[in-house]
């Protein structure tokens, strides 16, 4: 039975992906400069048999071909870039690059396609179709390595069916998965305000046009874009994260910055809340004497995960797994560029649950303290590669 062979592989492969994991958790790389891991993963596929193309500059698009090629096709998707933080575990497969860390899991992600490529490759003659591997860049920094991707026509000749990822997931115990259909992340945009009125003397600022008055202002305004204007039962966020002005208590400066962040679950209603907060941005600036430069970096669409692919998907996550660690993945404001794969194609964004309390594993993404119970590293090969062989 094929999901005996895949889970029995995935064990005896499992210590092997460890050590892969250690080797790309060790050489962490920021978005769009992923060389050396992108030549790490050339190099495995090349080990395996795989053939392969570059894309995308740093990016790897793998192809496997089972039985009857073109009855289907379907991608599984893994990003490989780190992030600017320092680590600070102490482990002995820390970060030899001083300020980087795989702090996401992407180090994690692209292991678990490289063993699940290994395992499907070995038993392509006891499966059906086109796997399409797709190991992309960038996919911490705007524009996106997976927009990029799609330029390069990674999802092309041959169209895949469906697009699937996993996500580790710290909130969920390892040998779990959780999934969702439909909306399953928020679009995120990043807001740029410059404000600028007159300096002066904080003594008189009755001669002044104060920016940090005007830009106080501004940011209550800003939140009627999601409490008045947004349906309530359409999540969306509005966070100013940054407000940076003046030098000394004695001086009303010239300028205001200030940096936010805007999600959504809607696309519609994102492009709406970007004129609103235009509109509202130069009414209350314009009104107050000052005047406003506003940039807003538009980034991630929506993660919407397809019923039908995402149902079938959780079905083969209980036939590995068993129903009782199999759940239901909680909405998140937090965004994803695997977004932009689907608006081309059915997708399904899972997690896969890597904290183990007992092991004091619990830290976060996006904190210098992230590790995993590597014994997920056996779930994830498996569980990607039965999905690639049978959905």
């Amino acid at each position: 039975m094929l999901l005996n062979r895949i889970k029995s592989l995935a064990k005896a492969y499992a210590p092997e992906f460890i050590s892969v994991r250690h080797h790309l958790h060790m050489h962490p790389e920021l978005s769009y400069q992923e060389f050396e891991t992108s030549r790490y993963v050339q190099e495995k596929l090349t080990s395996f048999g795989i053939p392969f193309e570059v894309k995308a500059n740093t990016g790897v698009l793998g192809s496997i071909r089972g039985k009857n090629p073109d009855k289907r096709v379907i991608a599984l998707r893994a990003d490989m870039d780190a992030l600017p933080i320092k680590e600070e575990n102490d482990v002995d497969y820390r970060s030899q690059n001083e300020g980087v860390m795989h702090a996401c899991g992407h180090d994690v992600h692209t292991t678990c396609l490289l063993g699940a490529a290994k395992i499907l490759n070995e038993l392509k003659d006891e499966w059906e179709g086109t796997v399409k591997l797709i190991f992309q860049p960038g996919e911490e920094k705007n524009p996106g390595g997976a927009s990029l991707m799609i330029k390069d026509k990674v999802l092309e000749d041959p169209r895949p069916e469906g697009i699937i990822a996993l996500h580790v997931h710290t909130w969920l115990e390892t040998g779990k998965m959780s999934f969702r259909s439909g909306k399953v992340m928020a679009s995120a945009d990043e807001l740029y305000f410059t404000i600028r009125g007159k300096g002066g003397h904080a003594a008189s600022p009755q001669v002044t046009i104060d920016p940090i008055l005007i830009a106080s202002h501004l940011i209550i305004a800003l939140q009627q874009t999601i409490s008045r204007r947004n349906d309530p039962f359409n999540p969306s966020v509005l966070s100013i994260t940054a407000f940076n002005a003046g030098t000394t208590t004695n001086i009303i400066p010239e300028e205001v910055q200030l940096k936010g962040t805007f999600r959504a679950m809607n696309e519609k209603w994102r492009f709406e809340a970007h004129e609103l907060i235009r509109n509202i941005s130069k009414g209350i600036v314009d009104g107050m004497g000052g005047t406003l430069d506003l940039h807003i970096d538009v980034g991630y669409p929506c993660v919407i995960n397809e019923e039908a692919l995402t149902e079938k998907a959780r079905s083969k996550a209980q036939e590995f797994a068993g129903e009782k660690n199999v759940s239901e993945t909680e909405l998140r404001m937090g965004a994803e560029d695997f977004g932009y794969y689907a608006q081309q194609v059915p997708a399904c964004f899972f997690r896969l649950g890597t904290m183990n309390k007992a092991k004091g594993i619990t830290a976060g993404v996006h904190t210098p303290h992230f590790n995993i119970d590597e014994d997920a590293i056996e779930t994830g090969i498996g569980m990607m590669a039965w999905i690639g062989s049978s959905i």
